[in-house]
């Protein structure tokens, strides 16, 4: 008998015996593109760590542009498979789809991460025989969804999942409640499943001067920093309002913007109006996040108007960096409560200003070190999540596939 031979293929008289599939378990992640974002980031964080004998991730696409982590997935032994979304010709995907999942498959997994769109890409896997099919929430979007068409398309795209998925994970109570009903503990399909990051680039010594020269920062500066795509969500506009109110009164104020998106321009114009032009820095996508956080900033503002649990936000924590948020984000991500604080959206600029010179003059109460101790032993260290994933993507084989595996 080969290593590859099913349990289905066994003849019956050996059934008592246990049988092991030798190849990997093979996983096709789903995702826009592999860009340097919150869900992405997390993915490479894991494929890094996670035992690549064992475990085969690939990633499916919905661009043909290259996209920041695709060089080094494809070095780690990974494939980035292309397949643009056309959501006005949906037969063409689901045929690109159904073609893909033949010609690089068998995948015992697709783990789809396109939110409410994971139900027609689970739709489509189901139909293909993927035994493990599993819709990833990384978002609470259920005050954004307005209009008749866009309930509808909610509606009906929850409900695939419901019938398609073999599992549902959320980075978040909110997240999980958005994805798969607010009675979705009731389903013992669904899920919270924290991110981790790789918490060792925080244990690094930087020197704050001469980062902070790399972007004309002066070495007393008081910077504010924020990581996020330019997208609605973030909440940009008001975020350089907050910064215009700061300005009044502290003249060393910098704001250290990091990532790019489509508003970037219209950001861009709204900060030379306000008189901000040589006080904001816009520094594009990087890939040193923690290395900026810990010499660059000194306190980290996220007024977004929406999230799932941002990532952003563990690492600011990481950093030891006083984290100030809109009322609307997860208490979940509070594992160094001394250095969050919470601010309902409904507050005028002045009030967040406020809050964030208050910073300034306060003395932290947690040194970074122990920040970083106290992240290390919580389920947002990179090894505990890793070890979640492992045991989810195993138990789901074992519970839906005909093979063992290893």
């Amino acid at each position: 008998m080969n290593t590859f031979t099913r349990i289905k293929d066994i003849d019956h008289k050996d059934s008592h015996q246990s049988f092991t599939q030798q190849r990997p378990i093979r996983i096709l992640h789903v995702v826009g593109g592999m860009v340097r974002g919150g869900i992405e980031t997390w993915l490479m964080h894991i494929l890094r760590h996670i035992d690549r004998d064992r475990f085969q991730m690939d990633f499916l696409v919905h661009t043909t542009e290259p996209c920041a982590y695709d060089e080094e997935i494809r070095s780690l032994g990974s494939q980035i498979i292309s397949c643009p979304l056309q959501r006005k010709y949906p037969w063409v995907y689901a045929a690109n789809i159904k073609r893909i999942l033949r010609e690089f498959g068998p995948y015992d997994i697709v783990h789809s991460h396109l939110h409410h769109f994971s139900g027609y890409v689970l739709y489509l896997a189901k139909q293909a025989g993927v035994p493990v099919r599993i819709a990833h929430s990384h978002n609470d979007t259920s005050a954004q969804e307005k209009g008749l068409y866009r309930r509808w398309y909610r509606s009906f795209m929850k409900s695939l999942i419901a019938h398609n998925a073999t599992l549902g994970c959320g980075c978040s109570y909110q997240a999980t409640a958005d994805l798969f009903g607010t009675q979705w503990q009731d389903d013992s399909r669904w899920q919270v499943f924290y991110f981790g990051i790789d918490l060792k680039p925080f244990e690094n010594t930087v020197d704050r001067v001469a980062i902070r020269a790399e972007f004309g920062i002066p070495a007393d500066a008081f910077v504010i920093g924020h990581v996020g795509r330019f997208h609605p969500q973030k909440n940009h506009r008001f975020l350089i309002e907050i910064a215009a109110e700061i300005a009044k009164r502290e003249p060393q104020m910098r704001l250290l913007l990091l990532g790019e998106g489509y508003l970037q321009l219209e950001i861009y114009q709204k900060v030379v109006q306000m008189g901000l032009g040589d006080r904001v820095i816009f520094a594009g996508t990087r890939s040193d996040i923690p290395r900026l956080m810990m010499g660059a900033m000194d306190v980290f503002l996220l007024p977004s108007l929406h999230e799932g649990l941002p990532i952003v936000s563990i690492e600011a924590q990481a950093a030891g960096l006083p984290l100030i948020l809109s009322d609307v984000i997860t208490d979940e991500l509070q594992k160094i409560k001394p250095l969050v604080q919470k601010i309902s959206l409904s507050q005028p600029a002045r009030v967040w200003a406020d809050a964030v010179l208050a910073v300034r003059n306060s003395q932290s109460r947690i040194t970074q070190t122990d920040s970083l101790a106290i992240l290390k032993n919580s389920d947002f260290n990179i090894s505990s999540s890793v070890q979640a994933l492992v045991k989810t993507y195993v138990d789901e084989c074992h519970k839906n596939c005909q093979a063992k595996y290893i």
